[in-house]
């Protein structure tokens, strides 16, 4: 459903629910698919779907900034921020593929459920995985933060765009919950994201290639001064036109420090 007179849609989006009994939510990659459910991931966790209302921030763009909601949209930006030292560790490309099942090794799909990338140990973790070994605790001394750019590639992503949570709406103690997100090489965790009639979803309607978006996935200053993490997903747009192409993205994640 759409609203012209707020310039919101309202969209289905997918939470989590954790498990039962406190059982540690585990997501596994899989090197080939489950016999049983043809998915190349296992997952320990249930998901519910909830109708929430998107705002188009389109020509209000400066309402939003990485430290009050955790995200914040630029265009040809030469920097990523004030840091001092930015060090990008991965990137994936994402290309909708109607039919297909989501992370199929090399056929990346947007991401239908709502999550934050990196819990704060996994944050600190990469930290000591990316960089020398000399150089981490230093580094650890001091603000750093991971941050996702995000942007569109080849036309405007009208289908599937990326919905992002103003953190100030989210209940980190009710909301959240660890994901352990099990590799065939390694362990990391992510964070799960509970249903909560609060949040408040923004997105940026029909985002071109010459815009993006940067996702504060994790900030070490903790003390309610700045948005800490930033839930989101892809979601069906109601508003999408039929001809629109599948949405194409790309997706870069950096750690970055501040002296």
């Amino acid at each position: 459903m759409v609203n012209s007179t707020t310039n919101t849609t309202t969209a289905t989006l997918q939470y989590s629910l954790p498990p039962a009994k406190g059982e540690r939510a585990k997501y596994t990659i899989l090197t080939s698919p489950d016999p049983a459910t043809g998915e190349y991931y296992k997952k320990n966790y249930g998901s519910e779907e909830h109708a929430v209302v998107i705002e188009d921030v389109r020509g209000k763009e400066d309402s939003v900034s990485l430290d009050t909601t955790g995200f914040q949209y630029i265009k040809h930006a030469s920097k990523l921020t004030a840091a001092s030292r930015v060090e990008i560790f991965d990137h994936t490309l994402r290309r909708r593929r109607p039919g297909d099942k989501e992370d199929v090794a090399g056929k990346r799909q947007p991401v239908s459920r709502v999550h934050i990338d990196q819990s704060t140990s996994a944050s600190i973790a990469r930290v000591h995985r990316h960089l020398p070994a000399a150089d981490a605790p230093k580094l650890l001394e001091k603000r750093f933060q991971i941050i996702n750019l995000w942007r569109p590639i080849e036309h405007p992503a009208l289908d599937w765009p990326l919905a992002l949570c103003d953190c100030r709406s989210v209940d980190e103690k009710k909301d959240i919950f660890p994901v352990a997100r099990v590799t065939p090489d390694r362990e990391g965790e992510t964070l799960g994201v509970t249903y909560n009639e609060n949040h408040k979803w923004k997105y940026l309607r029909g985002m071109t290639p010459e815009e993006l978006v940067l996702i504060k996935c994790f900030d070490s200053v903790q003390d309610g001064s700045v948005a800490v993490f930033t839930p989101h997903t892809g979601f069906e747009d109601p508003t999408t036109p039929p001809e629109a192409p599948p949405r194409r993205s790309i997706e870069i994640r950096a750690l970055v420090f501040y002296d």
